[in-house]
């Protein structure tokens, strides 16, 4: 599956990229450094609003680090796929900060 280029592999790459990279975040720097738990993080970015977009941002930037592998390789099927799931992150970004201020 990983070797063709089709819409669905991009979808499940665009969705499953930021879930990555958010663990990745927390391992790195909130678990390492301060030792809070997954649930603390999370009661965290339950309580502050603000950080929501800004994390999810943050995490979208591996997206880009996909896309541009797979444009490289001409999964440009795939490409899409990312792309679509990018955009559809980016109006929950735009949509977090209007509700929250």
């Amino acid at each position: 599956m990983l070797r063709k280029d089709n819409l669905p592999l991009g979808i499940i790459l665009g969705v499953l990229t930021p879930v990555i990279a958010f663990f990745l975040y927390y391992v790195f720097f909130v678990l390492m450094p301060r030792h809070i738990s997954l649930s603390e993080f999370f009661m965290m970015l339950s309580d502050n609003k603000q950080m929501q977009p800004k994390l999810i941002s943050i995490c979208l930037l591996l997206n880009g680090v996909v896309f541009y592998l797979c444009t490289r390789v001409r999964r440009d099927v795939t490409a899409k796929g990312i792309f679509l799931v990018t955009m559809l992150y980016a109006i929950l970004i735009i949509l977090l900060k209007i509700l929250h201020g």
